[in-house]
C-alpha cells in the first residue's frame, strides 16, 4: 500500500501545485516534484543509488532537446519580427480574411496539423502561437487553443512515429497495426469537431461567432481529418502530413471565397494588400521551415538516415561518469552513465532546432538584408532562463517515475488503474495514454511505456486488442494538450510568466470531453 501511494504522490502533487487557486510556476513545481520522486525511488522503492543518480544526470542532459527546440523557435520568430516578415504575413492574412475564426483555423488548425505531421516535438504550437499573437489574439488564450488543437494530428505525428515506433514493443501483426491505425483515426475524426470548437471557444471574444461560422469550422475541420482517416487505411506515416496539407489548401480557399463564414461581421481592411512576391518572401520562414522538415523527415529521401548516424567519429572516456562519443552527424551520446546501463543521446541536427529554425532564421535575415543576428541571439538567450530550470525538473521527474521497468511508479499506476476498472477498462484506457504524454512530453514515449500494459489488459480481460491499442494511441495524442513540456515551451516563446496552471486547467476540461468521446467510440468499435 505504501509503495502504491508513493507511486501516485509525486504526480498528484504536481497536478495540485499547478492547478490550485494560486498555482505554483512550473519552474518551481517541477524541480520540487522531481525532488519528491527522488525521495520515493530512493527511500520507498529502494532502487540502486547509482541507477537513480544516473537517471537524474540523464534527465538533466535530456532537457537539452526541448530547450534547443524552444531556442530555435524563439530565434525564428524574432527573425521574422526584426525583418518585417511577420508584419507582411499578418497583412496578407488580414487581406485573405480578417474573420477571427478563419485566421484561427488557418494557422492554429490546418497549418499546425501539417507541421505536426512533419515534425512533432511540440513544434506546431510553438510555430502557430506567435503568428496568432501577431494577428492580435490574446497570448494566454492562444496558448490554450494551440495546445488543444495540436492533439488530433499527434497520433500520426512526426511521419507516424507514435504508431510505427511507439507501438513496436508490442509486436503487433501488420493486420492488427492497420486496424489500430484506422480505428484511432476514426475516433479522432469523430472527436475533432468538438475538440476544435472547444479550442476556439477559449479565444474568440464573442461565443456567437462560433455559431455564425459553424459551417466554415466544420468544413475546415473535416478537410484535414477525412483525408487523414482515408490515408490511415493504407499508411501510418502520412495521415497527418498529407491530411494537413490538403486541409490547409482547402481552408485557405474556403477563407478566400468566404464559404461558411459570417461575412456580415467582416471589417473593411483599407490597408494596401502586399504583392504576391512580397508574401512569398515574407512567408519564407514558414514554408521554408515546413519544406526543410519534410525533406529531413521522409525516410525515402535519404537525408533522415544521414542526420541520425550514431557510429562514433570521436570518443572520450569520462571514467565513472561514462563514455562520451560524437558521430559524424553530430549525435552526442553518453553511455554507461555512473557504470549503469543508462545512456543519453542528443541528435543535434535532427532535433528541430538548428534545422530548420536557426538555418531558416539566418537565411530570412539575409534575404531581408537585416544585420541584427547578434541581437536576435541575445534575445533568444535571455528568454531561456526559466524554461531551462522547468524542463530540467520535468525530465528528471519523468526519468525517476519510469525507473524500475515493470515495477516503476508509472507501471504500478497503470496496473492499479486496470485492477480498479476491471471490465470497464475501455472507459479508462485513453486516459492512461494521456497520463503518459502529460508527464513524459511525448505520444511516442507514452505508447512505448503503456502499450505493453494496455496489451496485457486487453488479452487478460478478453477485450479487442486493436481497439484498446487504438485508445492508447488516441489517449497519447489527447495528452499532448496538457503536456507540461509543451506548455512550458509555448509560454516561454511568448514570454508569458506563471500562467502554466491556468493553461493546464482549461486544457484539462477539453481533455475529459475528448476522452469521453474516445471511450464511447471504443465501446462501439469493440
Amino acid at each position: 500500500m505504501l509503495t502504491l501511494f508513493s507511486a501516485y504522490f509525486p504526480i498528484m502533487l504536481l497536478i495540485y501545485l499547478m492547478t490550485k487557486k494560486h498555482s505554483v510556476a512550473a519552474s518551481a513545481a517541477l524541480p520540487l516534484c522531481a525532488s519528491v520522486a527522488y525521495i520515493v525511488v530512493f527511500g520507498v522503492f529502494k532502487l540502486d543509488s547509482n541507477l537513480i543518480h544516473a537517471s537524474v544526470l540523464s534527465g538533466l542532459l535530456m532537457a537539452l532537446t526541448p530547450v534547443t527546440i524552444i531556442a530555435g523557435a524563439i530565434f525564428l520568430f524574432r527573425c521574422m519580427e526584426v525583418s518585417g516578415a511577420l508584419y507582411i504575413v499578418r497583412l496578407w492574412l488580414n487581406q485573405l480574411s480578417n474573420n477571427q475564426i478563419a485566421q484561427l483555423m488557418i494557422v492554429g488548425w490546418a497549418f499546425a496539423f501539417l507541421i505536426e505531421g512533419a515534425s512533432g516535438f511540440g513544434t506546431p504550437a510553438a510555430i502557430a502561437a506567435p503568428i496568432l499573437v501577431g494577428l492580435g489574439f490574446p497570448a494566454v488564450r492562444v496558448v490554450v487553443a494551440c495546445l488543444i488543437l495540436n492533439s488530433i494530428p499527434v497520433t500520426f505525428g512526426a511521419v507516424g512515429t507514435p504508431i510505427w515506433f511507439g507501438l513496436s514493443m508490442t509486436d503487433l501483426s501488420p493486420l492488427i497495426l492497420n486496424q489500430v491505425a484506422w480505428k484511432a483515426a476514426l475516433i479522432n475524426t469523430v472527436a475533432a469537431p468538438i475538440v476544435v470548437l472547444g479550442a476556439l471557444a477559449f479565444v474568440v471574444s464573442e461565443k456567437q461567432q462560433l455559431k455564425r461560422n459553424i459551417v466554415f469550422i466544420v468544413l475546415s475541420t473535416f478537410s484535414c481529418t477525412l483525408p487523414y482517416l482515408l490515408l490511415s487505411f493504407i499508411t501510418v506515416e502520412f495521415p497527418s502530413l498529407i491530411g494537413g496539407l490538403i486541409g490547409l489548401i482547402i481552408t485557405l480557399l474556403l477563407a478566400k471565397f468566404n464559404i461558411g463564414l459570417d461575412t456580415k461581421k467582416l471589417l473593411t481592411d483599407n490597408s494596401t494588400a502586399p504583392s504576391l512576391s512580397a508574401v512569398f518572401k515574407a512567408s519564407f520562414p514558414l514554408w521554408g521551415t515546413v519544406l526543410l522538415l519534410v525533406i529531413t523527415r521522409i525516410p525515402e529521401l535519404g537525408i533522415k538516415s544521414l542526420l541520425q548516424l550514431t557510429s562514433p567519429a570521436w570518443q572520450l572516456s569520462l571514467g565513472f561518469l561514462g563514455n562520451f562519443s560524437l558521430s559524424a552527424a553530430l549525435v552526442f551520446k553518453l553511455e554507461n552513465i555512473l557504470e549503469t546501463e543508462v545512456l543519453w543521446q542528443h541528435n543535434l541536427l535532427y532535433v528541430p532546432s538548428i534545422l530548420p529554425f536557426i538555418v531558416i532564421g539566418i537565411l530570412s535575415l539575409w534575404w531581408f538584408k537585416q544585420g541584427k543576428i547578434l541581437a536576435v541571439f541575445q534575445h533568444t538567450g535571455a528568454s531561456l532562463k526559466k524554461p531551462v530550470i522547468a524542463l530540467m525538473g520535468a525530465l528528471v521527474f519523468v526519468n525517476l517515475m519510469m525507473l524500475g521497468g515493470t515495477q516503476s511508479a508509472v507501471s504500478l499506476i497503470g496496473q492499479n488503474l486496470a485492477n480498479i476498472s476491471g471490465d470497464k477498462w475501455l472507459i479508462f484506457s485513453p486516459f492512461l495514454g494521456a497520463l503518459g504524454s502529460f508527464f513524459s512530453g511525448s505520444a511516442t514515449i507514452s505508447n512505448l511505456t503503456f502499450a505493453g500494459i494496455q496489451y496485457s489488459i486487453a488479452t487478460d480481460l478478453g477485450l479487442n486488442v486493436s481497439t484498446i491499442m487504438a485508445l492508447q494511441a488516441v489517449g497519447s495524442a489527447m495528452g499532448n494538450m496538457i503536456c507540461i513540456h509543451n506548455i512550458v515551451a509555448v509560454t516561454s516563446i511568448l514570454a508569458l510568466k506563471n500562467v502554466e496552471g491556468y493553461i493546464l486547467k482549461r486544457s484539462m476540461a477539453v481533455l475529459f470531453v475528448y476522452g469521453a468521446i474516445a471511450s464511447t467510440m471504443g465501446v462501439l468499435l469493440t
